[in-house]
């Protein structure tokens, strides 16, 4: 067994986006390298829905799939498919842009809004893939609970369990996890994967450190992940998947390969082409 240290510690900074968003960036455009095949994550976190309420009005996406997900709060969503619904309390959308989407995803107020959206980078080969919605309900998540623990697998598997979802494109393990305080948790790990944790609420040691909420830890060489919640407990997302190692081209909401793939979606856009679903 090798406990795996901390590589880098990321987030904490509040920024906007959308129409106006107050949001957390926790990982972005200067981290792709270092996370591989995550791209970035956004975390909402208010009791104000002035914060969210001007939302995600209609935008693009070619080249990656965004998987939100959310403890608390409601955002209605709607595509260039006919697509329309809402994710709610528990509940997690996984979309893949893939060839293109033109969607919106309009936050309602409410108690809190507590969550995140994570982008996953899609492999060359699947880029143009058909865009898909997966629409994961919180019945739908199976829940595995353990003195000091309770973890929900939105994805991937755990303790012979398995999420609702595999990833079609990028395998992915997706945990919720709660630690009441002081709990310790372990879990085995495939060593050559990207491992990061986001701490939604409490702190977590790990590392020989404490880290708060508002961040996400990146783990380095290992095949052992072994934390302990703080005197109050955590609330922790779990995120692991194989590096992608491709070249990335990024513009906005357009995650590809190369310049000339992103002029070409750029070019597409003002002539109406970007679509090329039925």
């Amino acid at each position: 067994m090798h406990v795996k240290p901390i590589k880098r510690i990321a987030g904490g900074a509040v920024q906007y986006d959308g129409a106006g968003v107050k949001l957390v960036r926790v990982i972005g455009y200067h981290d792709v390298q270092e996370f591989d095949p995550f791209l970035m994550l956004d975390a909402f976190d208010s009791a104000d829905p002035k914060d969210y309420l001007a939302g995600f009005p209609w935008h693009p996406h070619r080249g990656i799939e965004t998987v939100t997900y959310l403890i608390a709060g409601e955002i209605e969503h709607g595509d260039s498919m006919g697509n329309k619904g809402s994710i709610n309390d528990g509940c997690c959308q996984w979309m893949t842009g893939g060839s293109g989407i033109i969607h919106q995803e309009m936050p309602q107020a409410s108690k809190l809004m507590l969550g995140t959206q994570l982008w996953i980078n899609l492999p060359k080969k699947d880029k143009m893939a058909d865009p898909a919605y997966r629409d994961i309900r919180e019945h739908q998540i199976p829940v595995v609970k353990a003195q000091g623990s309770e973890v929900r697998i939105i994805s991937g598997f755990y303790e012979s369990k398995s999420g609702p979802l595999q990833g079609d494109y990028v395998k992915t393990l997706y945990l919720d996890i709660k630690l009441e305080p002081n709990a310790s948790w372990n879990l085995s790990l495939n060593p050559e994967n990207t491992l990061f944790i986001y701490i939604v609420r409490g702190s977590v040691h790990t590392g020989n450190q404490e880290v708060p909420y508002h961040r996400a830890v990146l783990f380095g060489e290992g095949d052992t992940l072994s934390m302990k919640a703080g005197s109050e407990g955590a609330r922790i997302f779990l995120y692991s998947a194989k590096p992608l190692g491709e070249p990335i081209a990024w513009a906005g909401p357009i995650v590809m390969n190369t310049r000339e793939e992103l002029a070409l979606a750029q070019r597409e856009l003002r002539e109406g082409t970007f679509i090329k679903h039925k």
